[in-house]
C-alpha cells in the first residue's frame, strides 16, 4: 500500500490497512512515497493555481501503474476530479467528520479573538470564509504538517490555526481544538474527511476493495466533486461545499450545500440542492450549473484551488 510519509498519511493508510486485513484477510505492507506536495511543504512553497492540482497525489498513482504498489490511499480532498487512465477509485470508507475547526492560544474561539489577531491558514477556501465573517483578524499563509502549524500557535508566532478537524481526530488530537466551525459559517473543502483507495483498474483486487465502500460517504463525495469539478470549468473561485444524507418525505435524499466566492470574501454566491443518492453527481452538476447562472464564474479574480 502506498502512502505519503507524514503522520496523518501513515494513520490513514493504516486505518485502510486494517480493514483490508480484516475484511479480505490480506497482509498489507506500507510503503512510503514522498509526493511534489510533500516536497512543497518542507520549503513552504505556496500552492495555488491549477499547477496544485494532484500534488499529493501523482507520485502514489505512478508507483500504482509502475507495479510499486498494489492500492494506494489518499486524503479525498486531494483528489484531482478528472479521472486518471490506468487508476480506478475503488472505494471511500465511512467519512470522518467533514468540518473544520480552530485551535487557538488560551483556549479562544474566533469571535473572541481580539480585532488583529494572527490566523493561520494555508487555503484560499478558508481565508475567503474567514475574511467574510468580519472580524478584523488577520490571515496569514501557513504551510507544514499539522506539528508545525499547531506549533506556531504554541510559539506566539500565530495566535491561532484553522484545519480539518478530521486530521486531528485520527492522530489523536482533538483536544487541542478550542472551536468547531458551523459549516454555516465556513462550509469544508470538497471530500473534506474522507479518504479514497485506489487501485490498477485491470487488478482483480479492484473488485474485492469495493468492500471497502461506504454508501452514504460515496454518495456525498460524488455529489461534492460533480460540483468542483462544473465549477471549475467555469471558476477559479474560492470553492466550500458539503453534502448530507438527510431525511426526506420518501427515506433518504442529499443535501448539499455550497459557496463561491472572491478571494477576500467580499463576494458571494451560496446555494443549496436536494435530490436522491442514486443521482448524487447529477445534485452536484446542476447546483454548480446554478451558481455559475448565478455570477460565481465571475468571481475567481486571482484566488487559487484550496491546498
Amino acid at each position: 500500500m502506498g502512502t505519503r510519509r507524514s503522520l496523518l498519511a501513515t494513520t490513514q493508510s493504516g486505518m485502510v490497512a486494517d480493514l483490508i486485513r480484516d475484511r479480505l484477510g490480506e497482509e498489507v505492507e506500507l510503503v512510503e512515497i514522498t509526493t511534489d506536495g510533500d516536497r512543497s511543504q518542507h520549503t513552504n512553497t505556496p500552492v495555488t493555481g491549477q499547477s496544485s492540482t494532484g500534488i499529493f497525489v501523482s507520485a502514489l498513482r505512478d508507483a500504482l501503474l509502475a507495479g510499486e504498489v498494489d492500492v494506494a490511499v489518499h486524503s479525498l480532498k486531494d483528489l484531482p476530479t478528472y479521472p486518471h487512465a490506468g487508476v480506478a477509485l475503488v472505494a471511500t470508507p465511512e467519512r470522518e467528520d467533514p468540518r473544520d475547526v480552530v485551535v487557538a492560544r488560551d483556549g479562544l474561539t474566533l469571535g473572541e479573538l481580539p480585532v488583529g489577531a494572527r490566523v493561520g491558514t494555508g487555503s484560499p477556501r478558508r481565508v475567503a470564509q474567514l475574511a467574510a465573517l468580519g472580524l478584523g483578524i488577520e490571515l496569514v499563509g501557513v504551510r507544514g504538517n499539522v506539528d508545525t502549524r499547531i506549533g506556531k500557535v504554541r510559539d506566539g508566532e500565530l495566535d491561532a490555526v484553522v484545519l480539518a478537524r478530521a486530521g486531528l481526530a485520527r492522530i489523536g488530537r482533538l483536544e487541542e481544538v478550542t472551536e468547531t466551525l458551523d459549516p454555516l459559517q465556513v462550509l469544508p473543502a470538497p471530500g473534506q474527511g474522507a479518504l479514497a483507495v485506489e487501485c490498477r483498474a485491470e487488478d482483480e483486487l479492484a473488485g474485492r476493495l469495493a468492500i471497502l465502500d461506504d454508501p452514504h460517504t460515496r454518495a456525498t463525495v460524488e455529489a461534492e466533486r460533480a460540483l468542483l469539478a462544473t465549477l471549475e470549468g467555469g471558476c477559479a473561485a474560492p470553492i466550500g461545499t458539503l453534502a448530507e444524507v438527510v431525511e426526506g418525505e420518501d427515506g433518504d435524499e442529499l443535501w448539499v450545500r455550497a459557496v463561491a466566492l472572491s478571494p477576500d470574501g467580499a463576494l458571494s454566491v451560496r446555494m443549496s440542492a436536494t435530490g436522491s443518492l442514486a443521482d448524487a453527481s447529477g445534485v452536484g452538476t446542476r447546483l454548480a450549473k446554478e451558481m455559475l447562472a448565478e455570477g460565481a464564474g465571475t468571481l475567481a479574480g486571482e484566488a487559487g484551488r484550496d491546498a
